[in-house]
């Protein structure tokens, strides 16, 4: 059975960081394309980071995000600074098959963690 796991979202004040992890399991990390999306209060799930190999960043978040992996420890992380209030969000990591922007072309999603940017 394949997990993600996400962790290390909270409360932070705008200008600060967080470093989100998600772990993997029941799947064979190194060969799938792991993506961080997030999901804002009346908004529409984006993608906000891809890659490890081939990265992409979403225009907002260039510059302040960024996403690693260790395949040693089958997990993905996305270090956060310079965090804005709207970048208040349940963020979610993700795997698919290969490296895309659309969320329907990655298969495996973790449950979400929170992280909250006060202002």
């Amino acid at each position: 059975q394949v997990q993600l796991v996400e962790s290390g979202g909270g409360l932070a004040q705008a200008g600060g960081s967080l470093r989100l992890s998600c772990a993997a399991s029941g799947l064979t990390f190194r060969s799938y394309a792991m993506g961080w999306f997030r999901q804002g209060p009346g908004k529409e799930r984006e993608l906000v980071a891809s890659g490890g190999y081939r990265t992409y960043y979403a225009d907002s978040v260039k510059g302040r995000f960024t996403i690693s992996r260790e395949n040693a420890k089958n997990t993905v992380y996305l270090q956060m600074n310079s965090l804005q209030p709207d970048d208040t969000a349940v963020y979610y990591c993700a795997a698919g098959n290969y490296y895309s922007q659309a969320d329907n072309d990655y298969t495996y999603w973790g449950q979400g963690t929170q992280v909250t940017v006060s202002s």
